[in-house]
């Protein structure tokens, strides 16, 4: 038999307090959702967010925005903790992020991208764009990225949900980051 493993309860995850999050470290990454279409998606977005520690989501389009019960119902109250703001314009939120100094990434299957694994520290700070459930990134908004990220795909549907996608990527943003930091 393998070892023993035992289910830690809640109050000995070491897990920041509601309190303590705002002042704590922050990763160098923004999440930018353009013209997702479901709020449970973006629920689940802003849970991700939260675990990951990035430092804000930026909300474009037609994406819902908090408060509604759809998002909270899978954010769980993340929406609450993780920074974000809403555009309507995508490119005028993208064109405030590189004014500071922020790589553009979007994370789409395109021609020319690059594999979601191969970051370095020099991408960072980063901003990963995702995009509609059907239709994927934009191309206007797709133009306006400095580069494209893809996650390999080995099955017949060639898609993920977006939201998975996105969980994906930015814990691969945080493990580069942290690794070179």
């Amino acid at each position: 038999m393998g070892p023993e493993f035992r289910k830690l309860p809640g109050s000995e995850m070491n897990r920041l307090s509601v309190a303590e999050y705002p002042e704590a470290p922050k990763h160098p990454i923004y999440l930018m959702l353009h013209n997702i279409r479901s709020m449970w998606n973006v629920g689940a977005m802003f849970r991700t967010a939260d675990a990951a520690g990035i430092e804000k989501m930026i909300l474009t389009g037609y994406t819902a925005t908090p408060p509604r019960k759809e998002i909270t119902k899978t954010a769980l109250g993340a929406e609450a903790n993780v920074l974000w703001e809403y555009h309507a314009d995508p490119l005028e939120a993208l064109s405030r992020l590189r004014e500071q100094g922020v790589r553009i990434f979007g994370l789409e299957i395109a021609e020319g991208s690059r594999s979601y694994t191969d970051l370095n520290a020099a991408d960072f700070p980063i901003c990963l764009v995702v995009g509609n459930e059907v239709d994927g990134i934009d191309p206007q908004v797709l133009e306006g990225c400095d580069e494209v990220l893809e996650i390999p795909q080995y099955g017949t549907k060639h898609s993920l949900n977006v939201a998975v996608a996105a969980g994906i990527a930015l814990f691969e943003l945080v493990r580069v980051f942290r690794r070179g930091a």
